[in-house]
């Protein structure tokens, strides 16, 4: 009879316990944001305490599901090795948890200042993929190109910002101004 009460007793037991030995159960993630910002700015800095880059916006919300940072008026800067600036400025963007990809939505604005090796560039379309890491600018819809007195639109364009070279692809018209000597 004593037996019984024990074997019963540790049945119970075994069965009350969480099972440790398997894994733990996968929970759905989160579709809904997880947090959220307002009127943030947040910044980078390399490993010699000089900015690299800066990432600011009027509202931001998180996603767990995708590991994406949805962002309301969103201004980007980012200086390159040689201290050049690349300003950007869109009504919305989409970064990756990341960070390697930026995509700016609705009236996207980029400017890079100009250097001693080339002049000032100014690039307007609707949206505008940035890479980070491979310093690009990449587009699937129409672009308009301003590079000092230079005007150029196209249909696509991957602009590579190391380089100064863009490839500019469909419909391609360009207006060359003569240089002032």
């Amino acid at each position: 009879l004593v037996m019984a009460v024990l074997a019963m007793g540790s049945w119970w037991l075994v069965r009350s316990m969480p099972d440790l030995w398997s894994g733990a159960a996968d929970k759905p993630v989160r579709k809904d944001p997880d947090y959220h910002l307002e009127n943030f700015s947040t910044q980078v800095f390399n490993a010699q305490g000089r900015r690299t880059g800066q990432v600011s916006g009027e509202k931001a919300r998180h996603y767990p599901d995708t590991d994406e940072l949805h962002i309301d008026g969103i201004r980007l800067l980012a200086v390159n090795d040689e201290g050049v600036e690349v300003r950007a400025s869109a009504r919305q963007g989409v970064a990756t948890g990341d960070g390697e990809r930026i995509t700016l939505i609705g009236g996207v604005h980029v400017v890079r200042q100009a250097s001693s090796s080339s002049p000032r560039l100014e690039l307007r379309g609707e949206r505008v993929v940035a890479l980070q890491n491979e310093e690009k600018l990449v587009s699937e819809l129409p672009v308009e190109i301003t590079r000092d007195h230079d005007r150029f639109t196209a249909n696509n364009m991957d602009f590579d910002l190391k380089s100064g070279q863009y490839q500019l692809k469909g419909r391609v018209h360009g207006l060359l101004q003569p240089q002032n000597r």
